[in-house]
């Protein structure tokens, strides 16, 4: 056995060793797209990120960043390499799980033979390399998201329980259990993922604690394990501080104690019961109390991270999440509340009307006036009653109010078209509703949930994946392949061999299904030799996959696709892909009685070369983010153009994360305030409004922090009071601003609302003010208007409107305000024919935009600013350079590039600026070559700019361009049989309008050939299309 451990530690860190070169050599330099701007931004200063808020990351975060040394712009690689390492070790541990597990199936007492542990290596070693070149698993271990380090704690809980299977007969075995209460502790400062190990753990110590096991048994293990998880997940984690503010409520509020009494008394009880229950059940040889105890502290030393969050959030952190300052706000952060809630045991179902409303728990807040705590939002009739009739255990297909208009279409396609139930709606009248029959809802879980949102990520790690274009269920995007056409043309219609140059996606991997297989035939043999730990094994894989499903209940369009919330279901198959090399060596050593040791390198290396090394080969491709700059870049590109002391709203997470990534950590205009508009809905972020951050001044507003905090002005329903005339807009705040009795409405309930009497607006313009400041450029200046006039259109003003229109009021145009897509605020502030666009974003403007420059929702131009932003000031992430991965989210913002570049260069051919309207298409061309990016449909515009700047050649080649590329489309779409063709309806449109604008476009330009060649090509498909 001392060779055995000598080998199993070396290989175990050669493992480790090339997953850290591997993801150190395709490791992202710089910052992500989606959450890692704000993981990296909140690590670096330790602020508060989304919750739960995730302090344990931000911790080790911030050591990391330590070692930048001052530069700014190592900060993210730094980080970035934080969850590589973590991902690496993920790696040795997931190797020594394997080499445990197969170790039992193949030997039972004595030394182990050359073969048995050659055997066991080669299955240690190819299961953990087929999970380093996971496609979930890579993309996770290359940049700062959650997950990297969550797998890291559960590969080290699921490792350290074997270790004490390996040591319970000796002396303080129990210290491994206590080891793996600290690093679940730990682990809930990253992500809760990891809980979920607990059913797999207890199997383990119940086959080990009891010689004879029983389907009884097992089935009380697990039953104890879920009670267990859950003691976790909605005892310790919220109600431990939730009973912190019970006690600094109830002595604050009832004997008048300072504020914090209660805290400090309930900490010293929690302490002194623990402490206390230790020395007795020590002092009486309760084994199993004190065990019990020392894990319950354990795990609180390590969930005590979440102290970082209420000290860094009474620091006033620039980002802070939901002010958890205090224990009542944390257990609001904690469990997630500004996310609502969704129904799992029983539920509504997506056509549920609203028949009433249920209260809430009230929420609190220091009033230092008082010195209580005072109720700021009493929470009643808060949360919906739906109809019980379109109510049901495990409901699958729901919908929230805000949810339901797109979720009828999509439910109805994946599950079914439900049972026509008519019903009285609001207005008095009767409607008729769908109702879902259950078998439609399981159909829905079985199809969509497990199918389409689990399976299919599965069978892309194991099997291969058609491209990396999110899908809702079609066929030629998001699927799973196996590479084997006949499968996949029974599958999905088109042997996906010979696609079409667009569809030839870098995203594109195919492994022959030789992973998955090698899984199946590892899992099978597993339950055959060790059906204890294959019954562990399973249940880690369940719990890590489809309990997450069932848990996170997913309605129709998610954002992105969500294959990395189950990559430790992926690990847990990736401990079969081992032990089937074990089954494999099992087999050919039958073979080859006499030559088993050869039996075993055969396997090895050929397993190693068609599993894990056609997993590489195929994934380095879209794996690979070194020189990658886009995100980074991006976010720059909203920031740098915006004049000093400039407001910039902006809403998702892709223009929101970036630019505080570039603020927080490389410190790129920090006088620029930047307002995301979805969370200015909430109180704890408009207060920071009201502070300064860094160089850039409080925001201008009139309401004061009152008036915007929670359970006030929440919501401000629409009350025509016969206005006829546009109102000031400074008037129309000042009227939400004052408490006369007139400006509230009473409701059905008795209460009072405050409303808003009109939808006319209009704002003053102060002449004199613009010119100071700068807000309209000099050759703009004629075309001022001295009022702007708007309509609100919605009949509800949430309080993110009111911190738009607060500012547009109180501003007096003071500060220059932008704005990363107008269209997002127009129900609020139909304000876009005064928003113009300078380069990446749009400032709004007193000035009157002329016709053949105005875009609907998106407003007018700032020609001669948006050219000298794109030309000079702009970066564009290195995605020209051949060898650079553009992924999905770049390549949307490329499009908005390239439309910001159509209307910056129409406008300099309608003002005679002929040369710099060839500079821009110079800039495309340099930026975004055709060669590398496959023109669209909006390329379009770019064939009629080249004829307009007189490039003929230029623009004939994109037409024959164009005209290849869409014509090798429809060639693949009319492939299809004509039943799997229907769903191409909307492609074939694209490109087929395509050819009949380039037909007209060559037509106009006396391009006589080429306008004969698009209406050939027309014709030739047009009767294709149904």
């Amino acid at each position: 056995m001392k060779q055995y451990n000598k080998l199993n530690n070396i290989i175990g860190w050669v493992a480790f060793a090339i997953a850290t070169v591997v993801y150190f050599l395709t490791i992202e330099p710089t910052v992500s797209w989606w959450d890692p701007g704000e993981h990296i931004s909140t690590a670096y200063k330790l602020q508060i990120g989304h919750p739960p808020g995730a302090p344990t990351f931000g911790l080790i975060g911030r050591f990391f960043s330590l070692f930048a040394f001052g530069n700014v712009h190592k900060v993210a690689i730094l980080i970035n390499a934080m969850l590589s390492l973590s991902s690496s070790f993920t790696i040795l541990f997931l190797f020594w799980i394997i080499t445990r597990l197969s170790r039992k199936m193949i030997h039972v007492e004595g030394e182990m033979s050359s073969v048995q542990m050659w055997t066991v290596f080669a299955a240690g070693f190819i299961g953990a390399m087929a999970f380093t070149f996971s496609d979930s698993f890579w993309f996770s271990a290359v940049e700062a998201n959650l997950f990297g380090m969550s797998f890291l704690c559960t590969a080290i809980v699921v490792w350290a329980m074997l270790r004490w299977e390996d040591e319970v007969d000796k002396p303080y075995h129990n210290r491994w259990l206590l080891f793996i209460a600290f690093i679940i502790g730990l682990s809930i400062g990253v992500h809760l993922l990891n809980i979920l190990t607990i059913p797999a753990l207890a199997l383990l110590f119940y086959f080990k604690k009891y010689k004879t096991t029983t389907i009884k048994g097992i089935i009380v293990t697990l039953l104890s394990s879920i009670v267990i998880l859950g003691t976790v997940m909605y005892f310790v984690i919220p109600e431990i501080p939730k009973l912190a503010g019970t006690f600094e409520l109830f002595f604050v509020n009832s004997f008048g104690l300072p504020f914090n009494s209660g805290i400090i008394l309930y900490s010293l009880l929690l302490v002194g019961l623990v402490v206390f229950g230790l020395i007795y059940s020590h002092k009486k040889n309760k084994v199993l109390l004190n065990t019990i105890l020392l894990g319950f502290t354990f795990l609180l030393i390590g969930y005590s991270s979440f102290l970082m969050l209420v000290i860094r959030s009474n620091a006033g952190t620039p980002i802070n999440f939901g002010a958890p300052k205090d224990p009542l706000s944390l257990v609001s952060f904690l469990n997630r509340e500004q996310y609502g809630t969704w129904p799992l045991a029983y539920g509504n179902y997506y056509d549920a009307p609203v028949v009433g409303y249920k209260d809430g728990n009230p929420v609190y807040k220091k009033d230092f006036k008082t010195g209580k705590y005072v109720v700021i939002d009493d929470q009643k009739e808060v949360s919906p009653i739906y109809d019980p009739a379109f109510c049901s255990i495990f409901p699958r297909m729901w919908a929230s109010d805000s949810d339901r208009r797109g979720a009828s279409e999509f439910y109805q396609k994946w599950g079914g078209p439900g049972v026509q139930i008519s019903v009285t709606g609001n207005d008095g009248k009767p409607t008729t509703l769908s109702r879902p029959t259950f078998g439609e809802n399981l159909r829905f879980f079985k199809d969509y949930q497990v199918g389409w949102m689990y399976m299919r990520y599965l069978m892309w790690n194991f099997s291969g994946r058609q491209n990396d274009v999110q899908s809702f269920g079609d066929n030629i995007n998001g699927n799973w392949l196996t590479g084997i056409p006949f499968i996949d043309k029974a599958r999905l219609g088109h042997s996906q061999i010979d696609l079409p140059e667009r569809y030839q996606n870098k995203g594109k991997a195919v492994y022959f299904m030789l992973p998955f297989l090698l899984g199946l035939l590892g899992m099978f043999y597993q339950v055959k030799k060790d059906y204890k730990g294959s019954l562990m094994v399973f249940m880690l894989f369940i719990m890590t996959g489809i309990a997450i499903v069932v848990f996170l209940n997913q309605k129709p369009y998610e954002p992105r696709e969500r294959d990395y919330s189950y990559a430790a279901s992926f690990m847990a198959f990736a401990i079969w892909v081992g032990l089937g090399v074990v089954c494999l060596v099992d087999w050919l050593k039958k073979l080859m009685k006499d030559r088993e040791i050869l039996a075993v390198g055969i396997v090895g290396v050929l397993t190693l070369i068609l599993v894990p090394g056609i997993m590489a080969q195929q994934n380095w491709k879209s794996h690979d983010r070194s020189n990658k700059y886009a995100a980074r870049d991006f976010g720059q590109n909203y920031l740098v153009p915006c004049d000093s002391q400039g407001i910039l709203f902006t809403n998702g997470d892709n223009d929101t994360y970036p630019l505080w990534y570039n603020q927080e950590v490389e410190g790129v205009k920090t006088d620029v305030r930047d307002v995301n508009l979805e969370l200015s809905g909430g109180s704890w972020y408009v207060n920071q409004l009201f502070s300064k951050n860094y160089e850039s001044e409080p925001m201008p507003l009139t309401l004061n922090k009152e008036q915007y905090q929670q359970g006030t002005n929440d919501a401000i329903p629409y009350n025509d009071l016969g206005i006829k005339d546009y109102v000031d807009l400074r008037d129309f705040i000042g009227f939400i601003k004052s408490s006369d009795p007139r400006t509230f409405a009473t409701m059905e309930n008795g209460r009072t609302l405050k409303i808003f009497p009109t939808k006319k607006i209009k704002i003053a313009v102060d002449t004199a003010a613009c010119f100071r400041n700068g807000i309209v450029p000099a050759y703009m200046r004629k075309m001022m208007v001295d009022t702007i006039y708007y309509t609100i259109k919605t009949n509800v003003l949430y309080k993110n409107d009111l911190v738009l229109l607060d500012l547009l009021a109180t501003n007096n145009w003071k500060r220059p305000v932008y704005f990363s897509a107008p269209w997002t605020v127009a129900k609020c502030a139909d304000i876009d024919k005064f928003c113009f666009l300078e380069g990446w974003a749009y400032k709004f403007m007193p000035v009157k935009t002329d016709s053949t420059d105005y875009v609907n929702s998106m407003g007018g131009i700032d020609g001669y600013g948006s050219y000298d932003i794109l030309m000079n000031k702009c970066k564009w992430g290195n995605l020209a350079d051949p060898k650079v991965y553009v992924d999905p989210e770049s390549r949307t913002n490329i499009m908005r590039f390239k439309q910001n570049v159509v209307r910056t260069a129409g406008w300099m051919i309608r003002h005679n600026e002929k040369k710099k309207a060839i500079d821009l298409l110079v800039l495309n061309e340099k930026c975004f070559p055709y060669k590398k990016f496959i023109p669209e449909s909006y390329d379009l515009s770019f064939v009629e700019l080249y004829y307009q700047v007189g490039d003929i050649k230029k623009a004939n080649d994109l037409v024959e361009l164009m005209l290849k590329y869409y014509s090798q489309d429809l060639t693949y779409y009319n492939s299809y049989s004509p039943d799997r063709r229907v769903v191409f309806q909307e492609e074939m449109r694209t490109a087929l309008g395509v050819m009949q604008q380039l037909t007209t476009v060559t037509t106009s330009y006396k391009q006589k050939q080429l306008a004969t060649k698009a209406q050939a090509l027309f014709d030739q498909n047009v009767k294709y299309f149904q």
